[in-house]
Order: structure tokens, then C-alpha cells, then sequence
């Protein structure tokens, strides 16, 4: 049993550590050997055992006195966005090689304050700008799931998470998402992720993307898991003007699985051209499913979806751009050697130039663009009233009795590492399609896993919630996780 206790829930494995059945000792042990076990999926890209193994001990002795909330004692992976004090935290990204923060993010303070146990950093897209995790420093992370013994990529940017969790590497991890980089590698790797309401979690310490769009969450093996886990990391923040001073329900508590008489939303509009015949399927099943379980099933319009990738992509770069000015090399991260002569621009110009990656370097040039002189209005200014109209479409379907909404959360399974590397950008950005009306629109959303394609790969289906009800938007993916009856795991091979 000990050896296996790396591929509990996190719900077995609290109820087993307060049950004697285990210490959080020999559960983060057999996290541990599993991540030096699994280099080949480059997954933990900074590891922390000797932390990990203090806050065990810590834990158990907490739990012995009968001190221990839910996460007290379980083993998470971080993502490396979040900034853990004394702990490389680089966003993937050359340009912070060497920044070990002075400080800690306030959702993993948090949850360490509970008693989490951090077993190390997870690789993402750098900067969480990308779709497959092939943006990162560090290498890709690899997908746990395969075809034909060729790699696939766990989605991104949250990929080192999916591919994580879903490889048993630890109970849980932290995510964000932007635009989906929770809820793609979710549906790519088999596993659960819910990007909460924005302003639910707190933004401070969280390396940023694109503030009015980044949103933490977690990502877990169960619907019960993403519950007790967004229990800990939710909460109002007075470090973090976006945050929400609303109190934070018992999540767990609200997992009745009982559907009955909530209706749920299909939109027309994300029916589209060219969807796989899979994908298709998976979504209709979905709507059996809920329907089965005394869900009433209604047709909505959300007209203006068709704009929001190209809204998307206006407005999350120019807030990148923004936000990725202050990476000059003066402060921290890394500085570019200068030849004799050279001034204050120079070492800008060559600290960015050898920091930032490619897809970094396109999207900050794509923002500075957006945003400058004589293209501002005829841009973002449009994007932004794009993204109102996109959140009305919303308000209208809630507000004519709409509980929920379905649809699929990504336009196919996952993909073969380094097959759109060298497309057009556009054809990678399409992987967002399904899941940027949710960032934009600062809904709450959830992806499950909820079928196999023919190749054998799991795909997910997303359930879009009304604004600060992630405990019935929960509950509405719990009755959907227990009607698809996902189990499969992948085949070990790492």
C-alpha cells in the first residue's frame, strides 16, 4: 500500500492520514520516488524534497493534535508561475534564471499555512503564453498519455500539472489560466481543472500574464478533489485590488450530484465548422448525461463567440506587453553582457532579446502594436467593447434561467509534440477556441474528463458556470463525472 500511495485522491489520502492509516511522511515519500522516476516526462522542473519532507513531518505532527484542515499534509506540485519564497520560481523563462523570491504568493501561503506539502516547481509554456509547453526554457513536459510511442504534448501552459497529476507525480498541483491553460491540459491529460470566477483566488504573487484574464486554480484527479483544493486557495486578498471580498463556501459540502431541474445551456455557436466527428460525439453524450439526470437540456445563442479569439488575442497581448516591461535586466533575472560603449538601451534591447523566447517575443510585439499611436481604438479599444458584448451574451443566457452550459473543451485530443511548431501561429491558437469566452467573460468554468477517442486518448468536456458559483458548478461536474465514469489512466512507460 505504501508504494501506491502516490495514486490516491486527494480525498483518500486526507481521509487516510486522519484515519492513522499512513503519515503524510510516507505519502510524500512515495511522491518523491515517483518524480525521480519520471525524468522522461520533465514534468518538476525545480524539486524541493528537503522542504517537502519539513512540511510532512510538520503535518503529521499537526494531524496527531487533531490540527488539520483538508490539505494538511498532501502532497501538491506548484506551477512555476506562482513565486515560493527562497525557491526558483522563473516562469519558464530565461530572463528570471536565478530569481528566488523574497516573498510568497498568497494562494500558496495559504495552502502551505494548511499544511500542503510543496514537492517541487512545474514546468508550463514560458510565461504561460502557449498551448503545448513547448514555449518553456526547461524543454517541453511530456503528456503521460501516447500513441504509438510517439510524444504527445499535455496541453499548455499549465502542462507540467496535467502531466503531473495525471502520472500519480503528486495529488494535486496549481494551475493558471488565461485563456485555458487550466482546463486544455486538463482534457488533454485525464484529469480535472476548474479556472474559479475571476478575482475568486488571488493574482498577488503570481507571475503576470495578462492581469484582467489570469486566474489560479487547481488541478486534480476528481471533481471532489478541485472542491477541497479551491477551498484552500480561495479568499479575499487585500495584496490584490482584483480580489473579491466574498466569503468562501464549503465546496466539498455542495457535491450532492443532484441535477435535478437545472438547466443547462447548449450553444449553437460552438457547433463549428470541421469539429471531429469525436469531439462531436463526446459532447452529445454529455448532454444525454445530464439529461439522464434530471437536467433540462435548452438551445442558448452566445452570438457574439465567434469574436473572441481575435478579441483574445488584441487584448491579452497588449496586457502582456505591458506587464513584460519591467523584465530589463536592472532588478533581477538575467542581465545580457554589453559591450564596451554600450548604454542603458542597449542592455534592454540585448537582455530581452536573449531572455525572451520566440512566442514571447511575438506576442509582446503583436501588444506593443495594439496599443501604440493611431492603432489603439482601432484595436484594443475594439477588442474591449468586443469583450463586453461577449460577457452580455452571458448575462442574457444566466438571467433567462440558464444554470450552466456545455461544450466541448478543446477542439480535439491531444497532439503530437513538435507538429505545430513550425505552423502558423494561428492553427496552435485555435486550441483556445472553446475555453477564451470564459476569461474574457470572467466566468467560472471546469473541465472533465469524460470519454476515450479511437486513439485511445481522453478528451474532456467543459461546463461554464454562473459568476461566483464554482460550489454549483461543482456539483453540476460531479453529477458529470459520475455519469461518464472516467477511469482510465495511462499506461506507464516513463
Amino acid at each position: 500500500m505504501t508504494n501506491d500511495l502516490n495514486k490516491l485522491t486527494l480525498a483518500e489520502a486526507r481521509n487516510g492520514l486522519r484515519a492513522k492509516k499512513f503519515t503524510s511522511v510516507e505519502l510524500t515519500e512515495a511522491c518523491l520516488s515517483a518524480i525521480e522516476g519520471a525524468g522522461a516526462l520533465n514534468a518538476f522542473v525545480h524539486h524541493t524534497p528537503e522542504i517537502a519532507r519539513a512540511q510532512a513531518a510538520a503535518a503529521d505532527a499537526r494531524i496527531a493534535k487533531g490540527d488539520a484542515p483538508a490539505m494538511c499534509g498532501l502532497p501538491v506540485g506548484i506551477k512555476d508561475l506562482f513565486c515560493t519564497k527562497g525557491v526558483p520560481s522563473q516562469a519558464a523563462s530565461n530572463i528570471l534564471k536565478g530569481f528566488k523570491p523574497e516573498y510568497e504568493s498568497t494562494i500558496t501561503a495559504q495552502m502551505f499555512d494548511q499544511g500542503a506539502v510543496m514537492l517541487g516547481k512545474l514546468n508550463m509554456d514560458e510565461f504561460a503564453m502557449g498551448s503545448s509547453n513547448e514555449t518553456s526554457c526547461y524543454g517541453n513536459a511530456v503528456n503521460p498519455w501516447k500513441v504509438d510511442d510517439r510524444q504527445l504534448t499535455p496541453g499548455g501552459s499549465s502542462g507540467g500539472s496535467a502531466s503531473a497529476v495525471a502520472a500519480d507525480l503528486c495529488l494535486a498541483a496549481t494551475g493558471t489560466d488565461t485563456g485555458g491553460s487550466i482546463r486544455q491540459p486538463a482534457a488533454f491529460t485525464g484529469i480535472v481543472g476548474i479556472k474559479p470566477t475571476y478575482g475568486r483566488c488571488s493574482r498577488w504573487g503570481v507571475v503576470a500574464f495578462a492581469s484582467s484574464l489570469d486566474q489560479a486554480g487547481p488541478m486534480t484527479k476528481t471533481v471532489r478533489d478541485a472542491a477541497i483544493m479551491l477551498q484552500s486557495m480561495a479568499g479575499h486578498d487585500p495584496k490584490d485590488s482584483t480580489s473579491a471580498d466574498l466569503a468562501v463556501p464549503d465546496f466539498e459540502a455542495m457535491l450532492t450530484g443532484d441535477v435535478r431541474g437545472k438547466v443547462i445551456g447548449i450553444p449553437k455557436e460552438y457547433r463549428m465548422d470541421g469539429m471531429p466527428a469525436e469531439i462531436d460525439a463526446l459532447w452529445q453524450n454529455g448532454i444525454a448525461m445530464l439529461k439522464d439526470a434530471g437536467a433540462e437540456i435548452r438551445d442558448i445563442s452566445l452570438p457574439h463567440t465567434k469574436y473572441a479569439l481575435p478579441a483574445y488575442y488584441v487584448i491579452a497581448p497588449a496586457e502582456a506587453s505591458s506587464n513584460l516591461a519591467r523584465y530589463d535586466g536592472v532588478r533581477y533575472g538575467h542581465r545580457a553582457k554589453l559591450a564596451s560603449g554600450d548604454g542603458i538601451v542597449d542592455m534592454y534591447e540585448k537582455t530581452r532579446a536573449e531572455g525572451f523566447g520566440s512566442e514571447v517575443q511575438r506576442r509582446v510585439m503583436v501588444g506593443t502594436y495594439v496599443l501604440s499611436a493611431g492603432f489603439y481604438d482601432a484595436y484594443y479599444n475594439r477588442a474591449r467593447r468586443v469583450r463586453a458584448l461577449i460577457k452580455r451574451d452571458f448575462d442574457e443566457a444566466f438571467a433567462a434561467g440558464v444554470d450552466g452550459i456545455l461544450t466541448p473543451a478543446t477542439p480535439s485530443s491531444a497532439f503530437v509534440l513538435g507538429e505545430m511548431q513550425d505552423a502558423d501561429p494561428v492553427e496552435m491558437y485555435l486550441n483556445d477556441v472553446f475555453t477564451v469566452t470564459v476569461n474574457l467573460a470572467g466566468l467560472p468554468g471546469i473541465s472533465v474528463p469524460a470519454g476515450l477517442d479511437a486513439k485511445g486518448l481522453p478528451m474532456g468536456l467543459q461546463l461554464i458556470g454562473r459568476p461566483w458559483e464554482e460550489g454549483e458548478l461543482l456539483n453540476t461536474a460531479y453529477a458529470l463525472e459520475k455519469a461518464a465514469g472516467f477511469v482510465a489512466k495511462p499506461a506507464k512507460w516513463w
